[in-house]
């Protein structure tokens, strides 16, 4: 029993390493001094200040995080306000929508980003920064209403008609009741959604035009030639998120913990 205890530990330390080696490796080669991704040959920050003189990385980056911000935002409202008004809906008619919500993360993203550019090409949409927005909602939405219905579920049906029997109007039940017993569910969706815009590159890669592309189809492009920069672009991404998920999990505890004093 022991001994499985043992194997069990390693093997988990093991896929620990297995997974943020990589991470670990890109972190301090993106601080080489010299070209070579497998020499060190001391520290420097040159990798980052040509990254931030490169017109194209930083037109990238902005790219990325403006398309990740408006489909999240977009596909979030979008979003939990179909799965409020499919849950006041009839079974049909909810039935039908849900099985649509779930084509997109049913399909290979190979054959939604052709089916994306088929349908661009056929209603003869430039291809470009609106088309990659449009792709990106399409694709963030289901994961926002597959976060927030379970949520709705759990809801006690009657909880909307009581606020209207107290003298609130739809929008205030919608906003002051509804909304606030969803949100760790909106939340929830909203991070997905961000996360798959932020990351996403086969579908974006098939709806982009000339002169515009995210961090992923740069990276694409750049990887048959070594170019250190990419580590370091790689290494503040890394740095964003840690920080981001460091605050969205530690303001909960500390809200709690302060209700608590209260």
């Amino acid at each position: 029993m022991k001994n499985k205890k043992i194997f069990s530990k390693l093997f988990m330390i093991c896929i620990m390493i297995f997974f943020y080696m990589p991470i670990v490796y890109t972190v301090v080669f993106s601080f080489n001094s010299k070209k070579s991704l497998t020499h060190w040959s001391g520290f420097s920050l040159t990798w980052y200040e040509k990254m931030f003189s490169s017109r194209d990385m930083m037109s990238a980056l902005w790219t990325t995080i403006s398309i990740a911000v408006l489909a999240t935002i977009i596909s979030t409202v979008v979003g939990t306000i179909t799965a409020i008004g499919l849950s006041k809906s009839n079974k049909v008619l909810k039935n039908i929508v849900e099985r649509i919500n779930d084509f997109p993360i049913m399909n290979p993203e190979i054959v939604t980003a052709i089916s994306l550019l088929m349908l661009f090409s056929a209603l003869g949409v430039q291809k470009g920064y609106f088309t990659m927005l449009l792709a990106h909602i399409m694709f963030c939405i289901p994961y926002v209403m597959l976060s927030v219905n379970p949520k709705l579920r759990s809801l006690d049906p009657n909880l909307a008609d009581a606020a209207l029997d107290l003298g609130a109007t739809p929008w205030q039940a919608l906003i002051k009741v509804i909304i606030p017993q969803i949100m760790p569910g909106i939340v929830s969706g909203a991070l997905v959604a961000f996360t798959m815009s932020f990351d996403d590159f086969i579908i974006s890669y098939f709806v982009t035009g000339n002169g515009v592309s995210n961090i992923s189809i740069l990276v694409y492009t750049m990887s048959k030639r070594i170019n250190p920069s990419i580590n370091a672009l790689s290494t503040i991404i890394i740095l964003i998120i840690t920080v981001v998920l460091v605050l969205i999990n530690i303001i909960p505890v500390l809200k709690r913990r302060g209700g608590v004093k209260e």
